[in-house]
């Protein structure tokens, strides 16, 4: 029997993301996700996000010194899509951490634009963590089903505009140091101990979500969002944190009894994240989920 010989027109399709992304290793591997890294830079050395690097030395090593960070060089950007243009890809989509956080979208824009044999689309995930990766997965198993670019591009967008995060931080310090704070005012909090639940905004940048007063009160507030926001559909969510596990696990627990969250991750955040959050951080990404287009 002869075998019918494959289309020569079929598309081959890469999807991109950077290292804020917090997706699992494993998730990483399975659905062939290209990663950029983003850089953690100290005064005599600097690493690869998630490469050379954990979340735990970044804090085990913030009483000495607070390192700074640094976005994908475009050199390391033209490597990645010339090594997927030498694949014979010809579709690339590439999401990233927002624009209002980071400088990592508009570059690679910029180099995608030297790239005119394969059809790049690069995305503003308008946020970060999980609020970057649910959309990135759910892109990724879109075209696992329909092998559709265009499908999975409008998935990352519809994903990505129906995910929301909240998360709290131990202290407002490094976000003010690493000049991230956004819309977050608290240097009168904090000496109140005023905790306030941090989001993101249309713009991509942070914004307070609502002002509670301690550790213990702002954790069982994220707990009350949680609740809040998973009424009436189906649910992904992740709880993510940094340098807090613990206080992170007891959230998660709670979200393994809500009976509409579907998937369930818990991550750490990525190095370069904990830099501008320092340890403490505990947060919850929930994604509404949205039935597969074919």
């Amino acid at each position: 029997m002869q075998e019918t010989p494959l289309p020569t027109n079929v598309p081959k399709i890469a999807i991109v993301t950077d290292s804020t992304s917090d997706l699992d290793p494993e998730m990483i591997k399975e659905f062939g996700i290209e990663l950029l890294p983003l850089h953690v830079v100290y005064r005599d050395r600097e690493y690869l996000d998630r490469v050379n690097i954990s979340p735990d030395e970044v804090y085990d090593n913030m009483e000495i010194e607070v390192p700074t960070t640094s976005l994908p060089s475009p050199a390391e950007i033209a490597n990645l899509f010339s090594r997927l243009k030498d694949a014979h890809v010809t579709h690339v989509l590439s999401m990233h951490i927002s624009s209002g956080l980071s400088g990592t979208y508009e570059t690679v824009c910029q180099v995608a634009q030297e790239y005119k044999e394969m059809l790049i689309e690069v995305l503003d995930s308008k946020s970060l963590s999980m609020g970057l990766g649910f959309p990135v997965l759910e892109a990724a198993r879109e075209l696992r089903r329909s092998m559709n670019f265009q499908v999975a591009v409008d998935v990352a967008k519809n994903v990505s505009r129906q995910t929301k995060m909240f998360f709290v931080l131990s202290t407002l310090e490094y976000l003010k140091r690493g000049g991230r704070i956004g819309y977050v005012s608290g240097t009168i909090g904090e000496l109140l101990n005023i905790k306030p639940i941090i989001t993101v905004n249309s713009e991509g940048k942070y914004i307070t979500h609502a002002k509670v007063r301690g550790r213990d009160q702002s954790l069982k507030k994220l707990s009350e969002i949680l609740a809040e926001c998973t009424q009436g559909a189906d649910y992904n969510v992740a709880v993510v944190h940094g340098g807090a596990e613990k206080e992170a696990r007891n959230l998660w627990e709670k979200a393994r009894q809500i009976p509409n969250v579907k998937e369930l991750q818990f991550n750490q955040i990525s190095p370069v994240m904990g830099v501008h959050t320092g340890p403490g951080l505990v947060g919850i990404i929930i994604s509404t989920v949205i039935e597969p287009q074919f």
